[in-house]
């Protein structure tokens, strides 16, 4: 195991070092959040396939290729789909509006008044993202130290807070690249095809398995219908995500290089499901399917390669914890906090602002770790999440973004009623039961729309300025002295 730990806190310090790095470019606000908008198309390609592919994605996406086989890909599958749909249909109109969350965008297009209560529902939701990702050191340290679970989600968060508060969105850019590139290596090119070998190769599978295992529907309808409602549409609406879009330096690189990362999703989540089907193979009585993961790659892989995908699953932990941190932290600074104080800019602004987000970025990072250790169950906090996510706000934005007589009273209307009806579904029917979205989502829906009709159109004033913002036009935003831009 010696070699698997030198690979381990290798890539550790690396992480670490490519936080201090990313320090020195940090001199301006759109620097610490959004990377001074810069991102060619590899590195955007490559950083959002990093954030939306986490340890749900990779743990998780094996936990259900051994508990149904193919169709296990579902999950991943609509995220890739979901991250497919931004980068084609909108990415472009996100990232022209040059702002910095999806609040803003809000206020833009209403006209105000709709930011601080959206700005709670994206809060709660990126803040249990952040938490079920952290949570998931745990797992990851056990395999590799033993480690005590509480000491585990410590050390795991401690390294991502540290790199994201010293250098924000730079540094969380260069890590993440480095995580999608041993995420490829670690599970597309190792630990696949050593899986399927040890497994007999496909006809194995397919001899000592159960057909079932081998259909794509096999995870039934309901299932995949209600991924899609939480995956699919909650990568459109996001804070995570759409920090990312806002990271492009233009909005073909939007376009085109979240195609590609949605593209590597897809793959990724066949992979998954894959590398879950053989391990059933290998071991049909394992206590949870989760284990899968840890089981397959701590006796099936050999030394030092063991290490490398081992990393793989640390690295896309770290990817979507330290994307979800950093939105968690801009929502609320910017969304909550800014507002309720009445706060200004001040002439020296951009300096001030950048220490004010790191501040933000380690109060948040704190608060969930604390979290992460109070809490047991990751399943049930994700979807807490999705849901709140989904309910309460999907309608406000998409509408915003198709409907012109959507108006902020049907805006602010719609998040109240989606996200109560979400929360009270949820107390009634349980936390992972399916209802409260779909009834959640319908209720948003409706009061979007009745309301919207009912109250006074939005200002012309105001759509002519959002329709300027949308082309690209009038979006006024300090930049510091231009740098050559990553590819």
């Amino acid at each position: 195991m010696a070699v698997d730990y030198t690979v381990i806190v290798v890539y550790l310090a690396g992480m670490l070092a490519m936080g201090w790095w990313g320090m020195r470019r940090a001199k301006s606000k759109s620097d610490f959040l959004v990377a001074g908008r810069r991102l060619g198309p590899a590195m955007y390609s490559g950083t959002m396939a990093a954030i939306v592919l986490g340890g749900a994605s990779t743990i998780g996406g094996v936990g259900l290729g051994y508990q149904y086989g193919l169709s296990g890909a579902w999950m991943v599958f609509t995220i890739g789909l979901g991250l497919l749909a931004l980068s084609v249909f909108f990415s472009a109109r996100i990232a022209r509006l040059k702002v910095y969350t999806v609040s803003e965008m809000l206020d833009l297009r209403y006209g105000g008044r709709a930011g601080v209560i959206s700005g709670v529902v994206m809060w709660a939701y990126t803040l249990m993202l952040a938490v079920t990702s952290t949570i998931a050191y745990a797992t990851i340290f056990d395999v590799l130290f033993d480690m005590n679970r509480t000491v585990a989600i410590i050390l795991g968060g401690s390294i991502v807070v540290a790199y994201s508060t010293l250098g924000g969105m730079w540094s969380i850019t260069l890590t993440d690249m480095v995580q999608f590139v041993v995420k490829t290596i670690g599970v597309l090119l190792l630990l696949l095809p050593i899986a399927v070998v040890k497994a007999g190769g496909f006809s194995e599978m397919k001899a000592k398995l159960p057909t079932e295992y081998f259909d794509p529907l096999g995870i039934g309808g309901e299932t995949i219908f209600t991924y899609v409602l939480i995956y699919t549409f909650g990568m459109l609406i996001g804070q995570d995500i759409w920090q990312r879009v806002f990271t492009a330096r233009s909005d073909r690189t939007a376009k085109w290089g979240g195609t590609v990362a949605g593209t590597y999703c897809l793959a990724y989540a066949l992979a998954g499901a894959v590398i879950g089907t053989a391990a059933r193979v290998l071991y049909p009585k394992l206590g949870s399917p989760d284990d899968a993961f840890a089981t397959i790659v701590k006796d099936e892989l050999p030394v030092g390669v063991r290490g490398l995908v081992l990393a793989a699953a640390l690295a896309a932990v770290m990817s979507t914890s330290s994307g979800a941190l950093i939105a968690c932290a801009t929502v609320a600074n910017n969304d909550i906090w800014s507002r309720l104080r009445g706060a200004v800019r001040r002439s020296d602004g951009e300096h001030d602002e950048v220490k004010d987000n790191r501040l933000f970025i380690l109060v948040m990072g704190l608060a969930v770790i604390g979290t992460a250790i109070a809490l047991n169950n990751v399943v049930e906090a994700l979807t807490v999440a999705y849901n709140l996510l989904v309910g309460g706000l999907l309608v406000p934005i998409l509408g915003g973004l198709l409907w012109k007589r959507g108006t902020v009273h049907g805006a602010l209307a719609s998040v109240t009623v989606g996200g109560l009806a979400v929360i009270g579904l949820m107390a009634g029917y349980g936390i992972l039961a399916n209802e409260p979205v779909y009834y959640g989502l319908l209720a948003s829906l409706a009061a979007y729309v009745v309301v919207s009709l009912l109250t006074p159109a939005t200002d012309p004033a105001v759509l002519t300025a959002w329709r300027e913002r949308l082309a690209g036009r009038g979006a006024p935003e300090a930049t510091a002295a231009p740098v050559p831009a990553p590819q």
